[in-house]
């Protein structure tokens, strides 16, 4: 986000002011913008630099990185948008490998004729995620393309942490006699999207759950760092997508309860009257882990004093299964496979 400030320029119009394709082209006009809107939200050492990196010492750990594109549609939704969603999503993806998020880039594609009222809203939301993290974004990208090339803003996030000695989890790890925990609610994400692209009117609003997790993870992995073997957060294709990954890295089954999941009444509904399975829909401010069964009574303790594990349950258990199945025990009293889904439930849900 490097800008050279040369003469005298009017201030950007965020009130009635569109993006255009001048604001791409790496003149003056996308100094401008970076300097009143990116720079000015985003503020922080590395940024005031105006280099094309950043460049930041490194605390002692392996280095952990993830990437994550952001097309959700709608762009702003009951309980985040667009900009919060990049930064949490990210953070969330790092700290899954048991890390401490440090920083975060952040690349922009903008649509020719994009409401700057929306982009100054959307940054905004990105800038209040990352300092309520504690995760600044350090370094950025941006670009414009004509109009009817993209669907007015999409984002991509970099994050990047590190992982401390003697923490080492992964989807491979699991082993039988294992316990599965769930930090909370099923599908609240997911519906929240559903509902407000489809301009449903449910008697109570749904919200997203959308919120960074690296917090309930340190503490987890302060309780029992030896005894965790993954961690996931379940977002498209929700918790059987996920499972049924672990079911295949480790090569064991798993036995989930339904009885035990936590799913909120209003999104049960919700679910039930758009034909979703609650099992598969995407989850923003959630995670599941696997974990050695004697530690799972204290690492719920802990997982239910945080605010972003008071609903925490154990789901089920991990199996020796040569077919690598998941299975669910329903509510009915049988048995039924949670397979892979065949295509996806809710496209751009993310």
């Amino acid at each position: 986000m490097k800008t050279v400030r040369t003469g005298y320029v009017r201030p950007i119009d965020f009130r009635t002011g569109h993006v255009d394709m001048t604001h791409g082209s790496g003149g003056r006009a996308m100094a401008q913008l970076i300097d009143e809107l990116f720079l000015a939200a985003f503020d922080n050492e590395y940024l005031r630099a105006q280099n094309d990196q950043a460049c930041f010492p490194v605390p002692p750990g392996r280095l952990v990185m993830a990437t994550d594109a952001h097309v959700v549609s709608p762009l702003f939704f009951p309980g985040g948008d667009i900009g919060c969603l990049s930064v949490h999503g990210t953070i969330n993806d790092v700290a899954m490998a048991g890390a401490r998020p440090l920083h975060l880039s952040a690349s922009f594609i903008l649509e020719e004729g994009f409401p700057l009222a929306d982009l100054r809203r959307i940054v905004e939301s990105m800038a209040r995620a990352s300092r309520e993290a504690g995760v600044p974004i350090v370094t950025g990208d941006t670009k414009v393309v004509e109009k009817g090339s993209a669907d007015g803003v999409f984002i991509t996030t970099t994050g990047v942490g590190v992982v401390p000695d003697g923490v080492a989890l992964s989807g491979d790890r699991l082993r039988p006699g294992d316990a599965l925990l769930l930090s909370g609610t099923l599908g609240d994400h997911g519906v929240a999207i559903m509902a407000q692209r489809e301009s449903l009117g449910f008697s109570t609003t749904i919200e997203s759950d959308t919120a960074a997790l690296h917090g309930l993870v340190a503490t987890m992995v302060e309780v029992a760092p030896k005894s965790l073997r993954a961690l996931r957060d379940p977002t498209r294709g929700g918790l059987g997508t996920t499972l049924n990954e672990w079911a295949r890295q480790s090569r064991v089954g798993l036995l989930v309860d339904e009885a035990a999941l936590p799913v909120r009444p209003e999104v049960a509904a919700a679910c039930e009257f758009l034909g979703l399975d609650p099992l598969y829909v995407a989850n923003e401010g959630k995670l599941v882990c696997a974990c050695a069964p004697d530690a799972a009574p204290k690492l719920l303790e802990a997982m239910r004093a945080h605010p972003l594990g008071r609903a925490a349950a154990l789901i089920g258990t991990v199996q020796e299964d040569e077919h690598h199945f998941v299975q669910l025990d329903t509510s009915f009293g049988g048995r039924r496979i949670v397979d892979w889904l065949t295509g996806e439930q809710l496209p751009r849900i993310c």
